[in-house]
């Protein structure tokens, strides 16, 4: 039998793509043009070496030759990597000289946890993973981390996946359609055989682009779309200089395209390196389903639309992955699973399911109470501002999703994001009605039977 990489690689080299003509000008060995017009420390992140900025604070190195023998002074660091290492600081010594199959190192995972001290707003993990093998060889430092960052979860634990859309609950988020503007489901996959984001190299990225973008275009029905890279990327045959500025901005006017990597979170990950070859995205002619392409994770699936009819999103997102599935199948390839953590993805907050089923709500009344993102968390449930993970509500409106990850199937997460939403609406207009409802809020958790 072929092994996974040799087959899936091979057929990607009938995907042909064009040489960038001036290589000094483009990733590996230069900056593209856009690059080049951005502040001077996120240029230092999107070449071809690990991001190094003293401005920044960024200057651990996590190739195998750059490593130190000793981990940085961590006492003012404050994420779950470092919890752990402030606590077991042997780990670093009894990892550090070990190295995947695939090149990924210790360093690499733990770069921007050692870089980047905090966050003001959140808590951030502080660790990547290289590649599937990063989460078996590194596990003495992943599982700690893994069941901090996901309220504990046993090292033999085994995560149940269901997409089986016929088991979510017939319950109407928003009967009235006043309350709930947009709903939206996304998940992330990875390709076994390939290095994930963080480590991948050039020419790996773009055959992992042609593999999932020949995936994508077999989309037919209500999936059928097209595959616009990023404008700069000279990887894509049919698009040599990707998207065009009006269509990108068009995108990230929306909300549906990622930005440059602005953040030292991502630089010192490696996800910004040679940046935009080999990004993109996919979306439907209905505009209500996007894939991201090689930023964070290999892929970013996003099924959303007007409304609340979370079961027409998460149908159309299951047709979506299983339709993917089937063309990686045929090239020999896969998505990356595990009986333990569920779909492996580059960020250990997203394992599991790395689904987050949510919608913007406009309640004022109810999200006016001081205990209103503590009851939302006994449900279950997270809530964001309307501009992301540490923004503020604007009049009333939040964005709400299910808050775990990993641990409960896909079919759970989303009965426990429809029941609680539904709930905090029912609540929402006995307030209008001039109603207490302290009693039934002092009651909020999770629903009984999911």
């Amino acid at each position: 039998m072929k092994s996974v990489s040799s087959v899936s690689l091979r057929s990607c080299n009938r995907f042909k793509y064009p040489q960038p003509f001036k290589m000094s000008d483009y990733p590996p060995t230069g900056l593209s043009k856009g690059v080049k017009e951005l502040p001077e420390w996120i240029q230092k992140g999107c070449g071809n070496e690990e991001y190094y900025c003293e401005e920044k604070g960024a200057t651990f190195l996590g190739a195998a030759d750059k490593m130190p023998d000793e981990l940085p002074d961590l006492s003012e660091h404050n994420n779950f990597l470092t919890d752990v290492l402030k606590k077991q600081p042997e780990l670093y010594k009894n990892l550090k000289d070990k190295k995947t199959k695939l090149g990924v190192t210790l360093g690499h995972c733990i770069k921007t946890g050692i870089d980047n001290k905090g966050h003001p707003m959140i808590k951030t993990v502080g660790l990547v993973a290289g590649d599937e093998e990063s989460y078996e060889l590194f596990a003495e430092l992943f599982e700690p981390v893994i069941s901090a960052r996901h309220g504990g979860y046993p090292k033999d634990a085994v995560h149940p996946t269901d997409l089986d859309v016929s088991k979510l609950t017939d319950t109407k988020i928003d009967p009235t359609g006043k309350y709930v503007l947009t709903s939206r489901c996304r998940t992330g996959r990875s390709v076994k055989g390939f290095k994930l984001p963080p480590v991948t190299d050039f020419e790996e990225r773009r055959k992992l682009e042609a593999l999932v973008v020949k995936g994508l275009l077999s989309m037919e029905g209500d999936l059928k779309g097209d595959y616009f890279p990023l404008h700069g990327s000279q990887s894509y045959a049919p698009k040599p200089n990707g998207m065009s500025l009006e269509k990108e901005e068009e995108l990230r006017t929306a909300g549906n395209l990622f930005q440059e990597p602005d953040s030292t979170l991502l630089l010192s990950s490696g996800c910004g390196r040679h940046w935009p070859d080999a990004r993109g995205i996919f979306h439907n002619e209905a505009s209500n389903l996007f894939v991201w392409v090689n930023e964070e994770d290999q892929m970013r699936i996003v099924s959303m639309e007007k409304g609340d009819d979370i079961k027409r999103i998460i149908t159309r997102f299951a047709n979506a992955t299983t339709q993917i599935q089937k063309v990686l199948k045929a090239e020999g390839a896969d998505f990356m699973h595990s009986e333990h953590l569920g779909w492996i993805l580059t960020c250990p907050s997203n394992l599991g399911t790395g689904l987050r089923a949510g919608c913007m709500v406009k309640v004022p009344l109810f999200s006016a109470r001081p205990d209103f993102k503590a009851v939302c968390a006994k449900m279950g449930l997270q809530t964001r501002g309307t501009a992301g993970v540490d923004s503020a509500s604007t009049g009333g409106t939040w964005d709400i999703s299910n808050a775990d990850r990993l641990g409960k199937s896909e079919v759970q997460l989303v009965n426990i994001f429809i029941e609680g939403v539904a709930q905090i609406i029912r609540w929402e207009q006995a307030l209008e009605a001039g109603e207490n409802i302290d009693e039934a809020v002092a009651k909020a958790g999770l629903p009984a039977k999911f």
